[in-house]
């Protein structure tokens, strides 16, 4: 069996879809509160900027992958109005309870669905949006998955990858011991799981950097890729348009 990574660790590519479904079977019930304290809120800017880029409009079709607790779908739901649909996804059920009942909660119903971006359960050409905040990093066939959401998306449809990547040269001393250091902490105190968060910090490290992931948006079809640094890089916005 092929190998790959798991933060800085080698395993089978089996074993690391498996990893990752227990890490985030483990941090789901913290992850808004963990969000917030890791990023000081500022991942709420993020997603608003987010959402700003992308201009969706009354009546678009919208997927979010790796939807999780459910902030982007939210905020694509307020946009596209009842003329349009966001279809809630993630590969783990648990996190994507938490995001079902959390905007259940907030009077919002959307269509929610378990499914796997390296084979999504979709016909081409069904959407206008593909949306995936934090959760590329942690697919194992980035290729795979970028693929899919290309074909599902309309011609001139939007891809928004809204990830963690390489910060600004002068600040990656003192992210690195954040991350590697305040961070596992934190996910002790808050959430009673260092490994998980040591296992984050360790993820984004091997997550490719700006240059890199535009490249592998183009090899999976995109013709013209944007990409917005936040924060001085700690978080990159990359916009895909397929043709």
């Amino acid at each position: 069996m092929a190998s790959t990574h798991f933060g800085f660790k080698t395993v089978d590519e089996g074993e690391k879809a498996q990893r990752v479904r227990s890490v985030f079977d483990s941090v789901a019930p913290k992850y808004d509160v963990m969000n917030d304290l890791m990023s000081a809120g500022l991942h709420r800017l993020w997603k608003k900027y987010t959402i700003t880029v992308a201009n969706p409009q009354p009546g678009d079709q919208v997927l979010d992958i790796a939807g999780g607790t459910g902030d982007l779908s939210l905020a694509f739901s307020k946009k596209v109005g009842p003329s349009g649909r966001v279809v809630h996804t993630d590969i783990n059920e648990a996190m994507l309870s938490e995001g079902r009942n959390r905007l259940i909660n907030l009077g919002v119903a959307l269509p929610t669905l378990v499914c796997d971006a390296e084979k999504l359960p979709f016909t081409s050409e069904s959407f206008d949006f593909v949306s995936v905040a934090f959760g590329l990093r942690n697919m194992t066939h980035k290729d795979v998955a970028l693929a899919e959401m290309h074909r599902v998306l309309k011609p001139g449809g939007k891809l928004l990858v809204l990830e963690f990547s390489r910060v600004a040269k002068p600040l990656e001393k003192a992210y690195d011991w954040y991350s590697f250091n305040i961070l596992p902490k934190l996910g002790k105190l808050v959430a009673n799981d260092e490994d998980s968060y040591r296992y984050l910090a360790e993820s984004i490290r091997m997550h490719p950097g700006q240059a890199e992931l535009r490249q592998m948006m183009k090899a999976a079809g995109f013709g013209h890729v944007d990409v917005h640094n936040l924060s001085a890089g700690v978080v990159a916005l990359h916009m895909g348009i397929k043709c």
